[in-house]
């Protein structure tokens, strides 16, 4: 070291953010997008994190192969009793409904089908 150098020392005070999220966390945060209309914005706010948190995660998950494509359909198998249905075909109107479950399944009814018929389906996807 030379005469009249300065050496400079920098310390880092406080809590360190890395955080270690388990898998189990990290779906359950995930399912948390678009229930009740949360975007991706206010569920990453709500857990204190970023957008790209919540995207880095779920590419994470799609890779493991805990996290279903968007493309792809599941089917589920329900243990409905035979029921017969209420509504009887008529000409479709409105739009398609699409509805998304805490549990990460969706149900996707056409334009058209009796209220009744939803709520039906929406008590069977609910409880499997």
């Amino acid at each position: 070291m030379r005469r009249g150098q300065n050496l400079r020392h920098e310390v880092f005070v406080g809590v360190e953010r890395r955080r270690f999220w388990p898998d189990e966390m990290k779906l359950s945060i995930l399912r948390e997008v678009g229930v009740g209309g949360a975007t991706v914005n206010e569920v990453a706010r709500r857990h204190d994190l970023t957008r790209q948190h919540i995207y880095q995660w779920r590419r994470q998950m799609k890779d493991k192969g805990l996290w279903p494509e968007p493309e792809g359909m599941t089917f589920l198998a329900l243990d409905a009793p035979d029921l017969p249905l209420t509504s009887k075909p008529e000409l479709a109107y409105g739009e398609p409904a699409e509805i998304g479950f805490a549990n990460g399944h969706t149900l996707r009814c056409p334009a058209g089908m009796a209220e009744v018929d939803i709520l039906r389906l929406i008590r069977l996807v609910a409880t499997a």
